[in-house]
Formats: C-alpha cells, sequence, structure tokens
C-alpha cells in the first residue's frame, strides 16, 4: 500500500485517535450536573423513546432504562470519557472499539428520526470498524508497546 506522509498503520492510529477525540468531545459537552443531578439526558431519551417508531425500542428502554435512570446515565457519561481515553491511549483498543460500535448502534436506533444524528453514529461507526478491522493499535498504542492483542 502506498501513502503519502505516513505509513498505512499510522494513518489508522490518526483515525483511531480521532475517534478517541471525537468520544472525549461528546463526553466534555455533556452538562454532568444536568445528567446526574436532574437525569436531563435520560429524561430526553425517554421522550424520544416514547414516541419511537419501533415498539421494540420503546419497550427495551421502558426495560432497562427507566427503572434505573441513574445508573444508565452514569453508564453513557463515563463509558464515552472511558472510549475516549482507550482510543486515544491506544489502552484495550478492541475493547473499545467494539464498546463504541455498539454505543454507536444504540444511539443510531434511538434517533432514527435524528439526520443529523444519523450521519454522526453512523460515521463514528464506520470509523470503529476500520480501525477494528486494520487492527489500528499497532501504531502509536499503549497495546502497541506492551505487545496486547
Amino acid at each position: 500500500m502506498e501513502t503519502v506522509w505516513l505509513s498505512g498503520p499510522e494513518w489508522l492510529a490518526v483515525l483511531r485517535v480521532g475517534l478517541g477525540v471525537w468520544w472525549l468531545e461528546s463526553w466534555r459537552h455533556k452538562d454532568k450536573r444536568g445528567w446526574f443531578e436532574r437525569g436531563t439526558g435520560i429524561a430526553w431519551a425517554s421522550g424520544v423513546a416514547s414516541k419511537h417508531r419501533w415498539s421494540a425500542v420503546t419497550k427495551g428502554f421502558d426495560t432497562v432504562v427507566k427503572p434505573r435512570p441513574k445508573v444508565i446515565a452514569y453508564v453513557v457519561v463515563y463509558a464515552e470519557l472511558a472510549l475516549g481515553l482507550g482510543l486515544v491511549l491506544g489502552f484495550l483498543t478492541p475493547v473499545a472499539l467494539v464498546g463504541g460500535l455498539l454505543l454507536n448502534l444504540l444511539y443510531l436506533v434511538l434517533m432514527i428520526h435524528d439526520w443529523a444524528e444519523q450521519g454522526q453514529n453512523s460515521m463514528m461507526a464506520l470509523i470503529s470498524l476500520v480501525a477494528l478491522f486494520g487492527m489500528s493499535w499497532q501504531t502509536w498504542s499503549l497495546d502497541g508497546a506492551w505487545g496486547l492483542f
């Protein structure tokens, strides 16, 4: 493979780190006080789920999220932080890529009506797949330095 400026593995690492920065930005801009103290994030998602065109999404949300809004708020917010750190540092990278892919797919399905969110989540999911199958942890990562994976 011929590339410009960087090698193929280095470009995959750039893609991985960029995705990690995207997750860190998702975490950074969240109103954590609103999410944790007032439940704003889960309340918003509940409104979206209650009007969802697929009844399975509404039922799943009511079964999994509604009974434990505070726990899920912490899971979502800190999952985004963990994904961002894991991808930027290249630590447990395959786990972070699969976890991020699943979270993006959940967001994609929940927000099926929101075209802006569809674009963001589908692109993040695509980057996760490319970085996963391209084994982007081989370069510029703790996983690569420590010989993991």
